[in-house]
């Protein structure tokens, strides 16, 4: 899903998004998660992640809800195999099973049975051993929705009329408790967009 809030200043202002090259140092596991089977990318937006993944001779297949970000994306990372759809849909395989699923800043919207739901049809798409990279906003995201809006439910705002959820390190273990083996897990600031943006950094492996 794209997330065109991001690319906004508190006043509404546009400005230019910078780089975030937090992929790079994952690349190598995942060539070696990938050696049979695509990435799956969810919510790949405007295509800064899969433009990456490409370029390091991947086999993509992404989605994102937004048509205009999937525009920008196919521009941005020729090769690749792009789908307009929900994540709540089934994911768009074609009969191929990735090797490792890439959900960078996607897996926010939804109630938390929803979101386990998608967590366990991610796992459930990989093969033993399969990974999934996951960033997930943290409850420290102020700049971008995680205080001063309606509370739907803990942690879970209504921000500029959509749902958006925010995660602490209890919350991010709980939603990969089942069946995945945690990698690596980083509390972290990203400064690709125009204030800094707190999020959780995951890694995970399918374990059962």
């Amino acid at each position: 899903m794209s997330l065109p809030e991001t690319m906004k200043t508190e006043d509404g202002a546009h400005r230019s998004a910078g780089r975030d090259d937090w992929l790079a140092r994952w690349l190598p596991m995942l060539r070696q998660a990938c050696a049979h089977g695509p990435v799956l990318e969810i919510g790949c937006g405007d295509g800064e992640d899969s433009a990456t993944l490409i370029g390091a001779g991947l086999a993509l297949i992404a989605f994102d809800l937004s048509a205009d970000a999937l525009a920008a994306a196919c521009h941005r990372a020729p090769g690749g195999r792009f789908h307009c759809q929900d994540v709540r849909q089934p994911f768009p395989l074609d009969g191929k099973q990735p090797g490792a699923v890439v959900a960078s800043l996607s897996l926010h919207y939804f109630s938390w049975d929803e979101t386990r739901d998608i967590s366990a049809r991610i796992r459930q798409c990989l093969p033993p051993g399969g990974k999934l990279l996951c960033r997930l906003n943290a409850i420290d995201d102020h700049h971008y929705g995680a205080s001063g809006h309606p509370e739907i439910a803990p942690n879970y705002y209504l921000v500029d009329g959509s749902p958006k959820r925010f995660f602490d390190e209890r919350a991010v273990r709980e939603l990969f408790a089942d069946g995945w083996c945690l990698l690596s897990l980083e509390h972290g600031v990203s400064h690709k967009y125009p204030l800094p943006k707190a999020l959780w950094e995951a890694v995970l492996e399918r374990s059962v």
